[in-house]
């Protein structure tokens, strides 16, 4: 599988962010994005994530040769969690479960995998900053999808958190996975790409 970027020009607000930005991502590696706050970072993400349009330019994802539809294949975790505050742990899980069309899978197994099992039925609101992060974070392993795209994906970890995050990036990428994570922080394992992006320049 193939990710690729082309000829990317992006503005927010009458100004512009980046410009003739071009990339290429295949299975099995990892895209670090940095650069100061304002810089584009999340406009990059959501761009390739769809949820945004470039003023200029093209993102695509193709296996053998098809182009495939970028909904069905990534995730994307922005630096909101977007869990709702008043539903236990669980609940929200099963709501992105049902939203990514996931199958067999188990909440608790979900969350096992990211050290908060004993959350399940806790109202997500009551959670601490990087407890919440971490359940945020299990919505990754619902449903397999190919491309993650994480937006400060270890914002709000403590080290042990960090450390197991790293982990289960490393199990994605060697599952012939592919990451692409907007940060300011170390993530734990070496980046096969990098885009550094400082004041419209690349």
């Amino acid at each position: 599988m193939r990710l690729t970027g082309t000829d990317l020009t992006a503005e927010r607000g009458g100004k512009i962010l980046f410009s003739g930005l071009n990339f290429s991502l295949v299975s099995g590696n990892l895209l670090t994005v940095t650069g100061p706050n304002g810089a584009g970072k999340s406009t990059l993400l959501r761009i390739i994530a769809g949820l945004h349009k470039p003023i200029i330019g093209s993102i695509q994802i193709e296996e053998a040769g098809a182009v495939l539809p970028r909904a069905m294949f990534c995730h994307y975790l922005s630096e909101k969690n977007a869990m709702k505050p008043m539903l236990p742990v669980g609940e929200n899980l099963r709501f992105w479960g049902r939203w990514l069309r996931a199958r067999d899978y188990d909440p608790h197994q979900v969350l096992e995998a990211v050290e908060m099992a004993h959350s399940i039925h806790l109202p997500y609101g009551i959670l601490s900053t990087g407890q919440k992060r971490r359940v945020a974070l299990a919505r990754l392993l619902i449903a397999w999808r190919p491309l993650w795209i994480l937006d400060e994906p270890t914002a709000g970890l403590d080290n042990a958190a960090c450390s197991l995050f790293t982990i289960i990036m490393k199990r994605h990428i060697y599952s012939s996975g592919m990451i692409i994570a907007a940060t300011h922080l170390p993530l734990g394992l070496s980046a096969t790409l990098n885009i550094t992006l400082q004041e419209n320049r690349i």
